[in-house]
Parts: C-alpha cells; structure tokens; sequence
C-alpha cells in the first residue's frame, strides 16, 4: 500500500536523525564522565575509547527504543498538523489500522533491541569490569607517576616521585604516606629503586628520613637513613571469585533464580517488553490538534519514557529485595502499559470522549440523522 510505504520512509527518515542525535549526546556524557574516572584512577588513561564505547554499547537499547519512541510520535504529529490523518480516517481507517504499518518498520529495531539487552549487555559489562579490574590490581609501582600523587591499591599508601631517570626503574625525591596498624609514617628520600626479590618487589630508597607516629596521641618518632626497604607488592594478579551480577550471561541469569538474578533478568527483559509497549503507546499518544502547540503532547510523551525507565529501575531494586516477585512486577509494570496503550488506542480509533462515554459515537451519528439534509 502506497500509505504503509510513505510512512515507513518517514519513520526511517526520523528514526535516523534522532539515534544519530542521541547517540552524539551519549557518547559525549560518556566520554566526560569516563574522563572523570580516569583521573581518579578508575581505568587506565589508555583504555578510556574503549570503555567509552563499551558504555555506550550497554546503552543502546535505551537509546534504540527511545529513537523509535520519538519517530513514531514526531511522524504522527506531522501527519495530524498537515490533515493527512483526516485523509487516512476518511477512508475508513482508524488508529488501529497504524500498528501493521509501524510494526513492520519496527520489527527489525525490536530484535536488534532483544540482541543487544539479553547478548551484548552483559558482554559489554563483563569487558568493563574486566578492564576495571585489571587497572586497580596492578602493583603500587604501576600506580606511580611523576609528579602525581597517587594511591596504592588498598588506599592505605600515598606515593610521589618528582622525576623518572630510567624507565621507572629508579626515581628521584621519593614521599610515601602510609596509614596502616594504628600507625602513621611519612617517609621522604632523596632517591628510590626498584629490587625485585623472589617473587615480591621491593623500594629501596636512599638517604632520608621517615617520621612516625601512633594515630591518636602526639608522640613523634623522627629517623633518618641510608637506605630503607619498602615491600610494594608482587607481579601476579590476583584473581576474585565475585563475579557482578550484569556481567553474568542470561542464560546463567534462567539456570539461578536468585533474588539478584531475577532483578538483572527483570531489566533485560524489561528493555524488550517496554520497547513494544512504546510503539503502542506512541500512536496512542501522537494526536495533536493542529490548532495548538504539538509540543505539549511530546513533553508528556518524554516524561513518559522518563517514568517507565524509572519504574524499570525501580522494579529491579524491588525483586532483589524480596518486595515485589519477578513475574508479579513484569505483570504489573509490562502488562499494565500495554493494557493503558490498548485502551487510549482504542479510545483515539473509536473516537471516545472522557466527558461522554463511550456512547459518543452513537449520539454523533444520531445528530447527524435528525440534521435536514
């Protein structure tokens, strides 16, 4: 049909634009906000594009779902201003006849969605973690950078080296800061190097001082040295059992239904149920006089998305506290929208009013059989 094919070229058109827009806005908050914590030493400098694009990946079934969101609503809108939906009720279509047109331009951005929220998601997760993990394992020695103060893995060091002067193997005008047993040192050199005995790895500074006390009382011990060694930690990296609950696979999530799993599948699944309730929602909502503003009915349409992404969140926290069941919230949530989108649907197809009833139909026809022709 000649209106199913214009209509899907427009809603291509409009799709596009929008996940070209907001995937710049993503991607921008992204990297600011991944630039942030590189500097606090979350992530390696280095692996910031590649943690930035796995963010962003993680994102894409939001960021899908609320482009085809927009789409539908700003092609209907146009459609309602410029009397092309008269054109289409005039011929005996009501809103309803839309879900065929819409779904089949949808149907290939709802199966990439379910890829990306049961496949990628928790993939993209895993590469985070893993290169998260990998950056705060590393020795005392590769935190160190000239000129910076930096903190060792457990939070209880803090070391500056003024200058490198040979591959940071040695350094010049070396400051320790170390919190551990109730005790505080500081400890400052000239020079400091690095020994490696067995398989643990050794500071060994040269002429300086180190400064000591019990925290809590004003007792001051004061020495100085020729050399002194500070063990720093050793080259393996340790490994941890604890894996997060967003990077384990969904099938993992189906095989161990725990509370924190259920909560992870609610999300995943949630992505998918809510991205078809959206292009529901979106004729239900799309009606605009053209004699007023189309921009309230679009802020109401946002706010919307804002919601259910929130009750979504919200409904995650839920299950894994024992507050709601799985099935019980994705009923209450997924199947309560879909039931609201159906019946403002319906009210558009039928021509309801909220201050008639649902008998407004029939009072119109009958005006127009006692009007004299």
């Amino acid at each position: 049909m000649l209106f199913h094919s214009s209509i899907r070229k427009e809603l291509a058109r409009s799709f596009g634009a929008t996940l070209i827009v907001l995937a710049t806005v993503v991607m921008t908050m992204t990297l600011i906000r991944t630039l942030g914590q590189a500097s606090r030493g979350s992530f390696n400098p280095s692996d910031v594009m590649l943690v930035m694009g796995y963010t962003v990946l993680a994102y894409m079934p939001t960021i899908l779902t609320m482009s085809l969101f927009i789409a539908i609503i700003a092609t209907l809108s146009r459609m309602y201003r410029e009397s092309e939906m008269v054109i289409w009720f005039s011929s005996g279509k009501g809103l309803a006849a839309l879900l065929r047109p819409l779904f089949r331009f949808a149907w290939p951005v709802l199966l990439v969605i379910t890829a990306l929220a049961l496949l990628v998601l928790p993939w993209s997760n895993q590469k985070i973690q893993i290169l998260k993990a990998e950056y705060e394992k590393r020795g005392d020695l590769e935190r160190i950078e000239p000129g910076q103060f930096q903190e060792s893995a457990g939070g209880k060091r803090v070391f500056f080296v003024e200058k490198d002067a040979t591959g940071k193997q040695t350094g010049n005008n070396v400051f320790i800061a170390t919190t551990e047993d109730g005790k505080e040192t500081i400890t400052s050199a000239r020079r400091g190097r690095i020994e490696t005995i067995g398989q643990n790895r050794f500071l060994m500074l040269s002429n300086g001082q180190r400064l000591e006390s019990v925290i809590g009382k004003s007792d001051l011990k004061i020495s100085e040295f020729e050399e002194y060694g500070i063990k720093v930690g050793m080259d393996v990296l340790g490994g941890s059992d604890f894996v997060p609950v967003n990077t384990q696979p969904t099938l993992t999530l189906f095989k161990n239904r725990t509370l924190p799993n259920l909560a992870e599948l609610s999300w995943r699944l949630g992505l998918i149920l809510a991205a078809i309730n959206f292009v529901v929602i979106g004729i239900a909502v799309s009606s605009v006089n053209p004699r007023v503003g189309h921009s309230a009915n679009l802020v109401f349409s946002l706010f919307a998305f804002v919601l259910y992404y929130n009750l979504l969140s919200l409904g995650q926290n839920w299950i894994a506290s024992g507050k709601f069941t799985f099935l019980g919230f994705l009923t209450a949530v997924h199947g309560g929208a879909l039931v609201l989108g159906i019946l403002w649907l319906a009210k558009g197809h039928n021509n309801w009013r909220w201050r008639t009833g649902l008998s407004a139909p029939s009072l119109a026809s009958s005006t127009l059989r006692k009007t004299p022709t």
